[in-house]
């Protein structure tokens, strides 16, 4: 097979004919091409008003030709001889002993029982959320009445937190064994669009990976698998430093091997853990809010004329400041909401949302700033936890559980809203306005000021004073870290953390590959 790489195509609302331009690139005719294969899909502005779609292409030829079409190319960096990366599936013994725990449902969880069910492991998943239709009921409820179901609400609930996002999968992971693209096959099979196998930023939207997460719970069953909804593990069996089981209410289940894919937002989870001498530590993350302007400001600045054959343009925004913190953009939804993404009682967080076609009037992302050992004692493992939450009783009390809203020129004086200035917000829950100025200390406030003003050099209008702030955007990461040693072990023999909440993820793709990499760990142990 052969990979060309650097194929621009000027973007003109058509689709372009790739299999002529790769005759004409490789000087072949088109009947020689047995196959054509996207394998990479990115949009090049730099030339703007004019647009490029730049494609890495795979090709087959018939007849043997490859090796002399090759010997044309030597001098050509861009036509390369292309061996596919395939993922090895591990393979389990005839296991005969306890079946495989695996805590959570979210991309980390899901993963690594669908190699375990694979390979006729038959997992028991733990879930304390419902169902993600049960959970999307629950969630709907909670945006239109207030009315918080803790247990399945945005963050908890079959598909984890990133169920409710703009379901982006890109990751920046190295992937040097075939995982990244199992997992995006793993999602196409079960129903998404084919076009996160090559697009640059693939995403699914929120509706469609619903369905997705639905269909990959339904094969794991299928395979032998069980799932248990509605059931938190409070307790953990250990023996001699080694997990012997879990407890889930008065029923006790055992297992030597127990996955902890727990999501970032699992805060009794992490002291339950931490009181049953599981080590871990506190880590950095970062803070800030949700920040929108009109999807057509930023499509227009990114892509020019241009954005109208486009789909709504994403952006990606950092800056170090002088006085040592990093803002930077994250999460960004284009044509997406603002959602309330609230799991506890009395304290609020904002998450952002898109559905597939990202059709809404705004984009939105998080402006957030790098926090760590000036906020909190890291000496405390659970000291993150405590600063994530204060932050989220403040947003709570601004506007009595409402999501606080602020514009960014009353942000800097310090001034509550009134009315919003040329576009409103895109939200999903009650909203209020609020000062949201006063929830960071002057410092991270300054430097959120501070980051948009830099923002504002690289994209047109990004600091307009009628650019709206939500807030509090406090988990943008988990706030701790559960040690694992090369096996993927915690200091308890037989608990293997992770994924996001354990520490060693940070999205959906990363998450997924992540629990994958411990399943084939535990399949090694069983191995021995």
């Amino acid at each position: 097979m052969i990979r060309i790489d650097q194929v621009k195509v000027e973007v003109s609302g058509q689709e372009a004919d790739l299999k002529q331009i790769v005759a004409k690139k490789l000087k072949v005719s088109e009947g020689e091409i047995k196959s054509l294969e996207i394998l990479k899909k990115s949009v090049d502005a730099r030339k703007k008003p004019i647009i490029y779609f730049v494609y890495s292409i795979i090709v087959e030829l018939s007849n043997d030709n490859e090796k002399r079409v090759l010997a044309k190319f030597k001098k050509d960096n861009n036509v390369n001889s292309y061996v596919p990366k395939a993922y090895n599936m591990p393979k389990a013994p005839d296991w005969t002993g306890d079946r495989p725990i695996v805590i959570g449902a979210g991309p980390a969880g899901l993963f690594a029982a669908y190699i375990f069910a694979l390979n006729n492991l038959n997992p028991i998943v733990f879930e304390r959320g419902k169902k993600v239709d049960e959970r999307t009921a629950d969630v709907l409820k909670f945006w239109e009445t207030g009315i918080l179901d803790t247990t399945s609400n945005v963050q908890f609930g079959e598909g984890g937190a990133g169920t409710f996002s703009d379901g982006k999968l890109n990751t920046l992971v190295n992937d040097k064994f075939g995982r990244n693209k199992f997992v995006l096959d793993t999602f196409v099979k079960f129903g998404a669009n084919s076009n996160i196998l090559y697009d640059y930023k693939p995403h699914i939207g929120t509706d469609v990976l619903k369905n997705v997460i639905a269909n990959m719970r339904d094969e794991i069953i299928r395979l032998g698998g069980e799932f248990l909804f509605g059931t938190a593990v409070d307790g953990f069996i250990i023996e001699n430093e080694k997990i012997t089981g879990v407890k889930a209410g008065d029923k006790t289940y055992k297992s030597s091997h127990v996955i902890l894919a727990v999501g970032h937002s699992a805060r009794d989870t992490f002291k339950i853990l931490h009181e049953s001498g599981v080590y871990m530590e506190a880590k950095d993350f970062a803070v800030g809010f949700r920040i929108e302007h009109p999807q057509e400001m930023i499509s227009r600045s990114m892509y020019a004329d241009g954005y109208k054959n486009l789909e709504p343009a994403p952006y990606k925004l950092a800056t170090n400041l002088d006085n040592g913190r990093g803002v930077y953009s994250f999460c960004m939804c284009p044509g997406g909401f603002v959602v309330n993404s609230s799991s506890e009682e009395n304290r609020l967080v904002v998450n952002g949302m898109s559905y597939s076609k990202r059709d809404s009037r705004n984009a939105n992302s998080a402006i957030v700033v790098s926090v760590g050992g000036r906020e909190f004692d890291k000496t405390n493992p659970l000291a993150g936890v405590e600063y994530q939450r204060a932050l989220e009783e403040k947003a709570f009390s601004l506007c009595n559980g409402k999501i606080p809203q602020q514009l960014l020129g009353d942000f800097k004086l310090k001034k509550l809203s009134s009315s919003f200035g040329d576009f409103s917000s895109e939200t999903k829950g009650q909203t209020a306005f609020g000062l949201l100025s006063d929830i960071f200390s002057q410092e991270i406030y300054q430097s959120v000021i501070d980051g948009i003003g830099v923002f504002g050099t690289k994209i047109k209008g990004f600091d307009r004073d009628d650019a709206i702030f939500s807030g509090v955007e406090s988990r943008t990461s988990s706030p701790v870290r559960i040690s694992r040693d090369e096996f993927y072990q915690a200091n308890i023999k037989g608990l293997y953390p992770c994924g996001e909440g354990a520490g060693y993820a940070g999205g959906i793709t990363s998450a997924a590959m992540d629990g994958m990499k411990v399943a084939e760990a535990v399949i090694s142990n069983m191995n021995l």
